[in-house]
């Protein structure tokens, strides 16, 4: 199963499919290995089977797979099906999928048609936010700031701060690819002009770009973030009554923080990192939904400033996390913490 869950790390472009690996096992002997390498194309199971020398070597052998296999009909045909029709005698499976799709489904099939099925019930982070949006209708929210030592995240209200070192902001680079959206609110978009793009890795699937704005007929087009193709969502009051990009969506609506997280949920949106300004930091304070905190500190003073979670007319709820984790990345400290269960 170790191997299996090495060849899962492997797959860098499944999006919105869970990492996955495997490996066909007979007589003791490793026959082939294999893992799901991008969204819409084949899953672990059958790329295994597909490396096979011959597929009749599946027959009697046993597979060890990471995640239960699929049962339905999606953009692949079902991995179980071809399970049977190949013979193969056992399926050890790491976890059950908490797709309601597949959970508990891809185990009766297998069971109803003679194969033996053992669950590990291996408890691991490689598929983290997949695993808690299921569990949790909503995805995994990562609040990213960078901050001074006097807990400023910007000198003027008006315009940018510049804080983390170049170090740091490659590992933030890192941090949002490893997410499938990102969230800023309107201030930021004006006073950061950020792109919101992943520039130091190529990526198929890249975050979607959330904005929350009041009116996106007043939206700038001139804006940076227009520059890159990627997929760019504009929460708005109001609807649009102008042509925008292509690659441009706009959903309306009264958007606190639990209709947005119902937004993405229903988009199957299942890792939001959250990089806005201190007053979207205290609405999702506010509402109890942060489950995972990264904070660059930088070695310098404002002296005065905005501070992080800084929110008027709120009282912010306290929430509670693990032992920090810290991270010199030259003089600057990433602290890390998950929240606690």
């Amino acid at each position: 199963m170790k191997l299996a869950f090495d060849e899962a790390r492997k797959g860098t472009d499944t999006w919105l499919n869970p990492k996955v690996g495997a490996v066909i096992v007979k007589d003791s002997q490793v026959l082939a290995s294999g893992h799901h390498q991008t969204f819409g194309h084949e899953h672990a199971e059958i790329n295994t089977l597909n490396n096979l020398k011959n597929i009749s070597m599946a027959k009697g052998a046993t597979i060890f797979v990471t995640l239960e296999p699929c049962s339905h009909f999606g953009k692949t045909p079902p991995c179980v099906q071809r399970i049977v029709e190949v013979g193969l005698k056992k399926v050890v499976i790491g976890s059950l999928d908490p797709n309601p799709l597949v959970s508990g489904h891809g185990v009766k099939y297998l069971k109803d048609h003679g194969i033996e099925v053992e669950n590990l019930n291996i408890k691991t982070d490689l598929n983290q936010a997949y695993m808690f949006s299921f569990n949790n209708h909503r995805p995994l929210v990562t609040l990213k700031y960078a901050m001074t030592l006097d807990g400023k995240i910007n000198k003027f209200s008006n315009e940018r701060s510049l804080i983390s070192n170049s170090i740091a902001y490659d590992d933030a680079q890192d941090l949002r690819s490893n997410n499938q959206a990102v969230l800023i609110g309107e201030n930021t978009f004006k006073t950061d002009n950020p792109q919101l793009t992943v520039r130091n890795k190529k990526m198929k699937f890249p975050p979607v770009r959330i904005v929350l704005v009041r009116d996106v007929n007043s939206v700038d087009l001139s804006k940076r973030i227009f520059e890159n193709q990627a997929k760019i969502w504009f929460l708005s009051e109001t609807k649009a009554h102008r042509n925008l990009p292509d690659n441009v969506e706009v959903f309306v609506g009264d958007w606190n923080v639990k209709n947005i997280l119902n937004l993405l949920n229903e988009k199957k949106i299942q890792a939001l990192l959250v990089e806005g300004g201190s007053k979207i930091q205290s609405e999702f304070a506010q509402a109890g939904m942060i489950d995972h905190l990264v904070i660059y500190l930088a070695p310098m003073i404002f002296g005065n400033g905005l501070g992080a979670c800084n929110g008027q007319n709120q009282q912010i709820k306290t929430i509670e996390f693990q032992k920090p984790k810290y991270k010199f990345l030259g003089d600057n400290i990433r602290i890390s913490t998950w929240r606690k269960k």
